[in-house]
């Protein structure tokens, strides 16, 4: 099996019984604030896009790259679909001009012309991905890779029990916004990213304790920032709280972890994988290419200005009036929220730059009161400021999912007054029928877990409330805390509070005090946090 990497998540699959795209990503994602590095934009996308199959793992634009699927990817390939909750995906891909599907059944060994095997494993919380993320294990001729992107699995059992794997490539860096964008002193950026960073470490250096697989190759990310607006969140400062650390960095932490068997692919690197070795040629030294990161960077960024540049000129709709279309679009999915409003339990506050810079209209996104607004001096708990031009395309385009565009693009700030509020993701992720029907739905369902566990000196629930990881793998006791390390989730053990976020409890006793009479209620809801995971 011929594995060659071709930028960020993006990776070809070659075996004698058809190619496998996955996630091919080149153009700027996220209102042009991330970029693939290395760059991947001068590889030959023309042949690499005639393939025989193609894999997209979710809906994230560093991952599903419409303008690139459009052009360079054969509409003769058939699409490996995951089995997701709604049809979004397979709907944009229809309208790309793909035809051919394979909808697969999740955590199912599907069989292939040639003898080629795959299996997908869909998540399917609300919050993972934009309403689903997933992973693909493939096999052919004894050798078995995992391709697991940026998905989040509880556990990796799965895939082990259907035979060893012989190549594991997953994330290990950050995704997200947290915590740069928040209104908060420098020391304190520094702290709260050293502990995200450390525990994206961790997270990755379980799963591949879990998996145990002969190679292991780090993928999907990190993005990097060209914009001049946001160039510091490039890992080139040397900023302890970073949360964006590279591939030649993973590889020195994951030496100091005993790990010996782990391979960067660049853009054009190949990977020849049998049962039994694993050879690599690359198209330059990688050690010398990182040593140089930030000569590359600089170099990007004068070749790409032009895209952004571009791209800014295109967000201003003055035509646009937002609070009326805020109303419009966002009144009537207030009506229906049951569980995602009762979880926000207050009003949002959108703070919008003007054309000039200084100027500021502030709105209200009224959760409690079912209504969009004008800001009405009011204390709120959480506040976002942006550029009124971004609300104004977000609302031009009709976007459903401001996460999967503003909120991943940094180009805001945000205030909150307490813990992060998962809901409030939520609900911006989910503007539309289908997918607020869907998590409505979602949070409705969710049942308290049975099954009690010890651990140190407590007994507490097996499933961690958050989004159900097993505490026997991922729980760790420290006190009186209790930590779950697939998320970095705390609970207070004396009293079950959730420490990290509200609206989660966790049934906990010390292990020589008496069961209660009943279960504590099921937590109002029960998605993942995309800030602290």
């Amino acid at each position: 099996m011929r594995i060659t990497g071709t930028g960020h998540a993006s990776l070809r699959i070659d075996t004698d019984a058809g190619s496998i795209l996955c996630d091919p990503w080149v153009n700027p994602a996220y209102f042009a604030s991330w970029f693939p590095f290395p760059d991947n934009s001068l590889l030959d996308w023309e042949t690499l896009g005639d393939c025989d199959y193609l894999y997209v793992s979710h809906l994230h634009r560093d991952h599903f790259d419409a303008e690139h699927l459009k052009r360079f990817v054969s509409k003769k390939a058939t699409v490996l679909l995951p089995e997701f909750p709604t049809s979004e995906m397979r709907d944009e891909l229809e309208a790309l001009g793909f035809t051919r599907f394979l909808e697969t059944k999740s955590d199912h060994v599907h069989e292939l012309d040639g003898g080629l095997k795959i299996m997908i494993q869909a998540l399917t919380s609300p919050t993972d991905g934009p309403i689903g993320d997933s992973s693909l294990w493939v096999e052919h001729n004894g050798v078995r890779i995992l391709n697991q992107n940026d998905a989040r699995p509880t556990d990796l059992t799965t895939y082990a029990e259907l035979g060893h794997v012989h190549a594991h490539l997953l994330q290990f860096s950050g995704a997200i916004w947290y915590p740069m964008v928040y209104d908060l002193p420098q020391a304190a950026k520094t702290a709260f990213g050293k502990q995200k960073r450390d525990r994206q470490f961790d997270r990755t250096f379980r799963y591949i304790d879990d998996l145990k697989a002969s190679h292991v190759v780090p993928i999907a990310g990190p993005p990097c920032f060209l914009d001049d607006e946001l160039w510091q969140f490039n890992d080139i400062f040397g900023d302890e709280g970073n949360i964006f650390p590279d591939q030649w960095v993973f590889q020195q932490e994951y030496a100091k972890h005993g790990g010996t068997n782990s391979t960067v692919l660049l853009p054009g690197s190949v990977m020849t994988v049998t049962p039994d070795s694993v050879s690599t040629v690359h198209p330059v030294d990688v050690e010398e290419f990182f040593a140089h990161k930030r000569e590359h960077l600089e170099e990007m960024r004068d070749r790409k200005r032009p895209i952004i540049e571009a791209a800014k000129a295109s967000w201003r709709h003055p035509e646009v009036d937002v609070l009326k279309e805020m109303k419009r679009r966002i009144e009537p999915l207030l009506d229906e929220s049951v569980y995602l409003a009762k979880g926000v339990g207050g009003p949002v506050r959108f703070d919008l730059v003007g054309y000039d810079g200084t100027s500021v209209e502030s709105i209200v996104v009224d959760f409690p009161g079912k209504q969009v607004r004008q800001y009405a001096d009011e204390k709120v708990r959480y506040r976002f400021r942006t550029e009124r031009a971004l609300i104004e395309h977000l609302l031009f385009i009709e976007e459903v999912d401001w996460v999967n565009s503003l909120f991943l693009s940094c180009r805001f700030t945000a205030t909150r007054i307490g813990q992060y509020n998962e809901f409030v993701y939520s609900f911006f992720k989910c503007l539309s029928e289908e997918r607020l029907q869907y998590a409505e739905g979602w949070f409705a369902e969710q049942k308290p877990d049975a099954e009690d566990i010890k651990l140190g000196d407590w007994i507490v629930q097996r499933r961690c409330p958050h989004l159900k990881a097993d505490l026997t793998r991922f729980g760790i006791v420290d006190g009186n805390t209790l930590t779950c390390q697939l998320h970095g989730w705390k609970f207070d053990l004396p009293s079950g509070r959730c420490l990290t976020s509200v609206g989660h409890e966790l049934r906990s006793r010390a292990a020589g005090a008496s069961a209660p009479a009943s279960a504590p209620a099921p937590a109002s809801g029960d998605g993942a946090a995309a800030e602290l995971s």
